[in-house]
C-alpha cells in the first residue's frame, strides 16, 4: 500500500516492522562501502596484462619513451584519445594518471594567467562564478570552492542541464567564467546530455570572453548495454560554428585500465592547445610516455577500447539491476521518491521525499553502510531539499551489494515514515 494512503496506525505498525529489520541490520556490525566510484577487483583484473610488457620503447615516430620530450604525449597515445573523444589528435594533449589534476591545474592557470593567452587572470577580476549542475560532481565543487569561486546551482534534466538557465547566466553575465559538465552518464543521475543541448553549449555567446566550458568526458565509452547513449560531439559542433575555443574536454583511463595508474587527456581549440603548452613547457618536461606506450599496446585502437569496455559492462550490469530491482520493489510505495536508470557511468541517484536523504544516511552509517554524504551532490554540501543520495554500485560484490542495498531501502522506509508521522 502506497504510504500516503495509509492511516497514523498504519504508519505506526509499518515502522515499527522496519525497526525490526532495521535492528537485525545493527547487531550484524556490518562493515560495507558504497561511497565512490571504483572499479572491483574484477574489473582491475582484466586490464593486468597490459603490465607484462611492451614490444620496444620507441614509439612510432621514433621516439625513445624511456627518455625526455614530447611534452604533449607519444603520437599513437593521442591517436587513441582523438578517436574516443571525437577530435583530431593534434588538439590532444596526453598526461599523466589524473584527469581531475588536469581541472584543477586548468582553473589554478586560469585564476594567475588567464584562461588564454593576454586574459586578465581571474585572480586578478572582482568577482568571479561558476555554473553548476545539480545533483553534480562534488570534487568540481571542491575545485572552486578551494579557488573562492562563487558557485551557482543548474537544476538538471535528463536532457542535460537547464539550457535556458545557463544561457541567461553565460549570455549577460561577464563574471561567469565557467561551467562544469559531465555530458555522458553525468555523475550522478547518469543523463547524457541530448543533441540541442550539446548544439546549444557550442554556440554559446558568453558575456565574457575568458569563459571556458570544463566538459568532464569521463564516461564517454562507459555503457552498460549495446542500445548505448550517444554524445554529440561538442568539437565537432564547437568547430562548425567558429566557437572550437568554449570548451576544454577532460578524459581519462581511470576506469578503463587501473584508476591512479592510467592517463588522461585534454582537448580543445588550437588556441586553448597553445596556451596550456606554453604553461606546460614551464611546469613538466613531460608525463610518463612508456605508461602510455603501455596503455595503447594494451588497448590498440577504438575497437580494442569498445571490446574491452564491454567486459567492464558485463561486470558492472548485475550491480546496477541489483539495486534498481531493489528500488522499484521495496521503494515503490514511498511518496515523492524516484531513481534514475541510466545505460552506463558509475552511479545512480536516488531521490527521496524532501527532508530524508541526511536521515537515510546516518541509519545506514550506523548500521555499517557507507554511502556518499547527503548534500554532496551539491556545491558547499548544501542539498536544499535534503532529497539526493548518490548510490555507487560497482565496488562491492554482489552478494554486498544486495545486503548493503537492504539496509538502504529499509533506512529510507523509517526516514520516510518518521517524516509522515511528523
Amino acid at each position: 500500500m502506497k504510504y500516503l494512503e495509509m492511516s497514523k496506525a498504519e504508519l505506526e505498525t509499518e515502522l515499527a516492522r522496519e525497526k525490526a529489520i532495521y535492528d537485525s541490520f545493527l547487531a550484524r556490525k556490518l562493515k560495507l562501502n558504497m561511497a565512490r566510484g571504483k572499479p572491483d577487483e574484477d574489473q582491475l583484473d582484466i586490464s593486468v596484462n597490459m603490465y607484462s610488457g611492451v614490444p620496444s620503447p620507441i614509439s612510432e615516430d621514433g621516439t625513445d619513451c624511456r627518455n625526455y620530450g614530447l611534452l604533449d604525449g607519444i603520437t599513437e597515445a593521442k591517436k587513441l584519445f582523438a578517436d574516443i573523444l571525437e577530435a583530431p589528435a593534434e588538439n590532444v594533449i596526453v598526461c599523466g594518471n589524473s584527469s581531475l589534476n588536469l581541472m584543477f591545474d586548468t582553473v589554478a592557470r586560469s585564476m594567475i594567467f588567464g584562461s588564454y593567452k593576454g586574459a586578465t587572470p581571474w585572480m586578478k577580476q572582482e568577482r568571479i562564478k561558476f555554473l553548476c549542475p545539480v545533483p553534480g560532481y562534488d570534487r568540481h565543487f571542491a575545485i572552486t570552492e578551494t579557488f573562492g569561486i562563487e558557485m551557482i546551482n543548474i537544476p538538471m534534466t535528463p536532457e542535460g542541464p537547464d539550457m535556458d538557465l545557463v544561457e541567461r547566466y553565460v549570455e549577460s553575465d561577464p563574471a561567469v567564467k565557467g561551467i562544469w559538465c559531465v555530458p555522458k552518464y553525468s555523475n550522478p543521475d547518469g543523463y547524457t546530455y541530448s543533441d540541442e543541448t550539446v548544439r546549444r553549449f557550442a554556440r554559446l555567446r558568453p558575456a565574457a570572453d575568458d569563459f571556458r566550458i570544463f566538459w568532464d568526458n569521463a564516461y564517454v565509452v562507459h555503457d552498460l548495454y549495446d542500445d548505448a547513449d550517444k554524445l554529440l560531439s561538442i568539437y565537432d559542433e564547437a568547430k562548425a560554428v567558429g566557437n572550437e575555443n568554449i570548451f576544454i574536454m577532460f578524459a581519462s583511463t581511470s576506469k578503463i585500465t587501473f584508476p591512479g595508474s592510467g592517463i588522461s587527456a585534454i582537448v580543445s581549440g588550437k588556441e586553448n592547445i597553445d596556451f596550456i603548452k606554453s604553461i606546460m613547457t614551464v611546469q613538466t618536461i613531460g608525463y610518463d610516455k612508456m605508461n602510455m606506450l603501455r596503455h595503447v599496446n594494451f588497448l590498440r585502437n577504438i575497437d580494442g577500447v569498445r571490446a574491452h569496455m564491454k567486459r567492464h559492462a558485463d561486470i558492472l550490469r548485475p550491480k546496477f539491476e541489483t539495486v534498481l530491482t531493489a528500488f522499484e520493489n521495496e521503494l515503490s510505495d514511498l511518496p515523492n521518491t524516484s531513481w534514475t536508470n541510466p545505460k552506463g557511468g558509475y552511479f545512480i541517484t536516488l531521490y527521496l521525499d524532501s527532508f530524508c536523504a541526511s536521515r537515510t544516511f546516518e541509519l545506514c552509517k550506523s548500521a555499517g553502510v557507507t554511502l556518499t554524504n547527503a548534500g554532496a551532490t551539491f556545491p558547499y554540501g548544501k542539498d536544499p531539499e535534503d532529497r539526493v543520495l548518490r548510490i555507487a554500485p560497482t565496488f562491492p560484490p554482489v552478494d554486498e551489494l544486495k545486503l548493503a542495498v537492504s539496509v538502504l531501502v529499509c533506512s529510507a522506509k523509517i526516514a520516510t515514515i518518521e517524516k509522515l508521522l511528523k
